[in-house]
């Protein structure tokens, strides 16, 4: 994969936090730390994206004649069939 270089400027907060982020060892250098925090906001823009689909999904879809208990087990038989 490709990098580009970037500069970044960030308060003595973020660089004290970043730090201690690199010293758990679970990263090599910054732009690890960096790279991770940006991948896992993507992660969750996306999930909100999904949710906002679902949501709409379920407001186009009516209302159910199911009761409550009925819907809560039928999305737990879906999740756990995924």
């Amino acid at each position: 994969m490709s990098m580009i270089k970037k500069s970044i400027t960030i308060t003595p907060e973020q660089e004290v936090w970043i730090k201690d982020r690199l010293a758990t060892g679970h990263f090599g250098n910054e732009s690890e730390v960096l790279r991770e925090l940006i991948r896992r906001e993507q992660e969750r823009l996306q999930e909100l994206k999904d949710i906002r689909s679902a949501l709409i999904e379920g407001e186009k879809s009516g209302i159910s004649s199911l009761r409550p208990e009925d819907i809560r087990q039928k999305a737990l038989q879906d999740f756990h069939a995924k």
